[in-house]
């Protein structure tokens, strides 16, 4: 409580303080009036700083959370990541499919490191609240991961429009592209909201949502039927 008042009471109470010694000792108006104006000025530029700040201490906790769940819900072997949706593809028999899915492990394992480490110094980073001088280096990292990562998406609904996948494939990338944009819109807000109060030149629309599978081509569901035999001629009793 105290800390709260001195950073935000200290300028009010210092000018009443500085009026009242004025008044007692009788000063000469010609110097307190400029003697309070000069502590009125400095607090209000405090003020101005200390708000910019706790602005820039919310974009980076919000920063923090997303890049959290971007690795939680989009990296490692969650379900909803687009590596291992892309390793579904393996057992096509298209043998460039397969390929290009076989190379797609490779970076996986590049982007589930990149993205641990990039959590983990984004929370060590957190402690020396030098907000101002890191924030703009960490969204510039984490569109660069996202923008990366977006390339895998765009290359499997590529394959898509080709090459017939399975039903199960498409329905899957449908529940990773509900939830990849809902990521996608916070991040397009957080950007909007820091643009407001520190520099950056990354753009909101410069972080793209994932198509629909509207285009994608899904193969025949085969149901087998069992073939019912031909019922019998049934008579009513006469002969034509």
């Amino acid at each position: 409580m105290w800390r709260t008042l001195v950073s935000w009471g200290w300028c009010p109470i210092l000018i009443t303080a500085l009026a009242v010694v004025g008044y007692f000792y009788e000063w000469p108006i010609e110097v307190l009036t400029p003697a309070l104006v000069i502590i009125l000025v400095i607090g209000l530029v405090v003020g101005a700083s200390g708000t910019k700040e706790r602005q820039l201490e919310h974009l980076w906790l919000r920063l923090k959370e997303l890049a959290a769940h971007f690795g939680r819900r989009f990296m490692g072997d969650s379900s909803l990541s687009i590596f291992v949706i892309i390793r579904n593809l393996l057992t096509m028999e298209d043998a460039r499919v397969w390929a290009w899915a076989r190379e797609c492990e490779v970076a996986q394992r590049i982007f589930n490191t990149w993205s641990s480490s990039f959590v983990t110094r984004l929370e060590s980073d957190i402690r020396t609240r030098r907000f101002s001088v890191y924030l703009r280096t960490y969204l510039n990292e984490l569109w660069s991961i996202n923008s990366h990562y977006y390339e895998f998406v765009e290359q499997f609904c590529e394959v898509a429009e080709k090459v017939e996948l399975p039903r199960e494939t498409i329905d899957l990338y449908n529940q990773f592209a509900m939830e990849y944009n809902a990521f996608v819109q916070d991040f397009r807000d957080n950007i909007a909201e820091l643009r407001r109060v520190a520099r950056t030149e990354i753009e909101p629309p410069s972080v793209k949502f994932a198509k629909e599978s509207s285009r994608m081509k899904s193969l025949p569901t085969t149901q087998k039927e069992e073939e019912k035999p031909s019922q019998p001629t049934q008579h009513k009793g006469y002969i034509l």
